[in-house]
């Protein structure tokens, strides 16, 4: 994946002792025990050593499968602990407005509009936080696949669903808060007052 393919050339005249077959994969272990065979009947002295051609690809992209896997390991546990503090965020700030959530229901204010009003603060900072981190991914996913021979652009549709995703994660985390904040009796929240 990090070199250009060339001009390629396999000779194997120049190679006793090795031999190339395609197959098909239906019954590998009888194709193998054939070759086997065959290969003692040729050569009797010399032991049958045999590989796969896909597994022997698959050794050359070992690093890029590891890389991948670590890099998601990490972006799962950094979304996690931000969920994590977004919803601890979500609780405090509620918890704070009580007495204002109180008071607005006596006035007469529905759930959806309490939700509206603390999910409008967490969805303004998402939208800051996406519109911040984009140009930061889009260079540093752009360096990254520079070290490839083959690559492919980013397009904008990635970073929209990327923020569609972060905007939906914040409204379920805030959405709990703010709902529970919004049932609660005003009655219980005033009466320190």
């Amino acid at each position: 994946m990090h070199e250009r393919i060339s001009p390629l050339v396999m000779v194997l005249a120049n190679s006793p002792g090795t031999i190339i077959v395609k197959a098909k994969p239906t019954d590998m272990a009888g194709l193998l025990t054939t070759l086997q065979q065959r290969w003692t009947a040729l050569m009797p002295g010399s032991p049958f050593v045999y590989s796969f051609l896909d597994e022997r690809y698959q050794q050359t992209y070992i690093a890029e499968r590891r890389t991948g896997q670590i890099l998601g390991f990490f972006a799962g546990l950094t979304v996690f602990v931000a969920c994590l503090g977004l919803f601890g965020l979500a609780t405090f700030t509620a918890e704070q407005r009580t007495k204002e959530i109180g008071v607005r229901k006596v006035l007469g204010a529905s759930v959806s509009s309490i939700v509206a009003l603390l999910s409008r603060d967490f969805l303004q900072l998402v939208g800051l936080v996406i519109i911040l981190a984009s140009p930061i991914a889009w260079y540093a996913m752009h360096r990254w696949l520079e070290n490839f021979a083959y690559r492919i652009t980013i397009d904008w549709w990635v970073f929209a669903l990327a923020g569609a995703l972060a905007v939906g994660i914040a409204l379920l985390m805030v959405s709990f808060q703010s709902i529970r904040a919004a049932l609660t009796n005003p009655v219980k929240s005033l009466r320190s007052e």
